[in-house]
C-alpha cells in the first residue's frame, strides 16, 4: 500500500491530475499507519 502510495504521489506530480496526488498522499499515510500501529492481539502477554 505504501508503494501504491508513492507511485500514485509521484504520477500526480508529474501528469498533472491533482486526484492522483491526493489518492497517494492518503495512501501513504493509511500504510504507514496500518504498519507501524500494532493492532490488536500483536502483543504477547506472559503470566
Amino acid at each position: 500500500m505504501i508503494v501504491l502510495g508513492v507511485i500514485l504521489l509521484l504520477l500526480g506530480l508529474l501528469v498533472g491530475p491533482p486526484i492522483l496526488t491526493t489518492l497517494g498522499i492518503i495512501l501513504l499515510v493509511v500504510g504507514l499507519v496500518v504498519n507501524l500501529v500494532p493492532m490488536g492481539g500483536t502483543r504477547r502477554r506472559v503470566y
